[in-house]
């Protein structure tokens, strides 16, 4: 217990030093939400990594799809890394980069409105975004906090309000770069911590080739017969279902307004090729270790409640036997990626309500000459204004999902169903489109922002007769022929206005 306690009380220390030391780069709106944008492939690609892979992954979806497809589930991982990053990176870095800069666009919500010039789009985008990430970010909170009650014995709830507080301190002291900065560190220690857990896992088996035989002996679930579970075959018991869960936790990554900043912020176009590289290779060893982890849980025996597997219980279970050092170094690894999210989260949330509906400045696109120009010293009063009111919405951001993962409604899984498929579901589509074609309509906007969050919360109120994790696969998928048929029968935009956008890509 004190080398855990020890090693804890150092790392969280560390971060709320990197969060005093970055204060002083928070006290402007770009320097607290974008770090001025100026910020290198190394810090961005660890950012936008872990940010990506948290104790929803770790905790939620290695055990729960584990468990159900085995080995197979390894293939999640492997999407993750060629869809949700290398594939993210290579669609979305550079044009996101030069549009957002060139509009001068600081959040998803902004860009929206300024893209299509409807701020109507822009108030709507935030509300959907601040209300979606709030059970994102409960199924956080209860990822790590079953680590913890693991790890420590402590309470489930003291576990989740000293999670928020700690990252509440060192957002609101240094914002983006805080953040980025501390995301590095914990990228490093989640790159290290799963390969030796890995390690530590299949040994306490007899061995990989001992691990795997067990698990191919194993029945199905409701048969007697041996070996009929298909827990080590390619594609597992059910293809479909997998490929269900791969397209939601990689096409996703594409529409998520937290993951998509990162593209806002990072330095130039060179950086953005090196962070490509640097942040595939970090979701092949960080996801790609979590499901393969996972895949071996049917070998352990998880909590069972009211006849149910308790499914956020089953990585814990494969942990608890190991040696304190490991155990350490498990809550650690969870730590730096719950850490990391929750704090991508609460600042996407707060930058959105403060820049999108409270200080909805009316933007100027480039050339063209603002009016009612207000002078440096009220402008710089109108910045710091901003900040404090970002720094006050953390807060309440935070307290208002510390509500719900008191009280979770569902495994961690289905949380980040309902959150990523109404967030995806109505941003990937338009925002995408938006950086490649000039074609695209307010209206078609607007009709996917109806289908993404309207098919999400129908589904939710109907008692998901589509399973949260499909039905926001479907949500993703299905925005873009939706924005592509309404945008061929309504009112295209002005083509000056058009040409004047997409200037930056000459």
């Amino acid at each position: 217990m004190v080398i855990k306690v020890l090693l804890t009380v150092i790392f969280l220390a560390v971060m709320i030093g990197v969060g005093v030391y970055t204060r002083k780069q928070a006290s402007s709106v770009d320097g607290f939400v974008l770090g001025g944008r100026a910020v290198g492939p190394w810090l961005t690609a660890f950012a936008f990594g872990t940010s990506y892979f948290s104790a929803v992954v770790f905790v939620g979806y290695a055990g729960q799809f584990g468990w159900k497809y085995g080995l197979s589930s390894t293939w999640i991982g492997i999407g993750n890394a060629v869809i949700g990053s290398l594939l993210a990176w290579l669609l979305l870095g550079r044009r996101t980069k030069l549009m957002t800069q060139h509009i001068e666009s600081r959040t998803m919500p902004d860009f929206f409105g300024t893209r299509y010039s409807d701020q109507g789009l822009r108030v709507a985008a935030s509300i959907i975004a601040f209300v979606f990430l709030i059970p994102y970010t409960a199924g956080v909170y209860k990822g790590i906090s079953t680590l913890f009650e693991m790890g420590f014995g402590i309470p489930y709830e003291y576990c989740v309000v000293i999670m928020a507080i700690l990252t509440a301190v060192y957002v609101i002291l240094g914002g983006y770069k805080a953040t980025a900065m501390n995301d590095f560190i914990q990228g490093i220690i989640m790159l290290f911590g799963i390969v030796a857990v890995i390690v530590a896992v299949i040994a306490a088996q007899g061995g990989l080739s001992e691990a795997v035989s067990k698990l191919s002996e194993l029945p199905a679930d409701g048969s007697t017969v041996p070996g009929s579970g298909g827990f080590t075959w390619l594609f597992g018991p059910d293809p479909w279902g997998l490929l269900g869960v791969v397209v939601l936790t990689s096409l996703g990554t594409m529409g998520l307004p937290q993951m998509v900043g990162k593209f806002y912020s990072i330095t130039d176009e060179s950086a953005i090729r090196r962070g490509t590289i640097i942040s595939t290779i970090f979701a092949f060893v960080v996801a790609g270790g979590c499901y393969f982890l996972g895949g071996f849980g049917r070998l352990y025996d998880p909590v069972v409640a009211n006849g149910k597997i308790a499914f956020d219980s089953i990585v814990p279970a494969m942990l608890v036997t190991l040696p304190d050092v490991l155990i350490a170094l498990v809550v650690l690894l969870v730590l730096s990626a719950s850490m990391s999210t929750l704090a991508s989260l609460v600042l996407t949330s707060s930058s959105t309500m403060t820049l999108d509906l409270i200080y909805r400045d009316k933007k100027s696109l480039p050339g063209e000459v603002e009016e009612g120009a207000i002078d440096d010293i009220v402008s710089e009063k109108i910045e710091r204004r901003k900040v404090v009111v970002m720094r006050v919405l953390i807060m309440f951001f935070i307290a208002i999902s510390l509500l719900i993962a008191l009280n979770p409604p569902t495994f961690i899984a289905q949380l980040m169903g309902i959150s990523w498929g109404a967030l995806a579901g109505a941003f990937l589509a338009p925002f995408m489109l938006g950086l490649y074609s000039r074609n695209i309509t307010r209206a078609s906007v607007w009709a996917c922002f109806i289908w993404g969050v309207g098919l999400t919360v129908v589904n939710m109120l109907l008692g998901n007769p589509i399973n949260p994790i499909n039905c926001g696969a479907i949500a993703m998928v299905g925005g873009f022929p939706v924005v592509w048929i309404v945008s061929l029968f309504t009112k295209k935009l002005p083509k000056n206005l058009v040409d004047v956008i997409f200037e930056c890509y000459k």
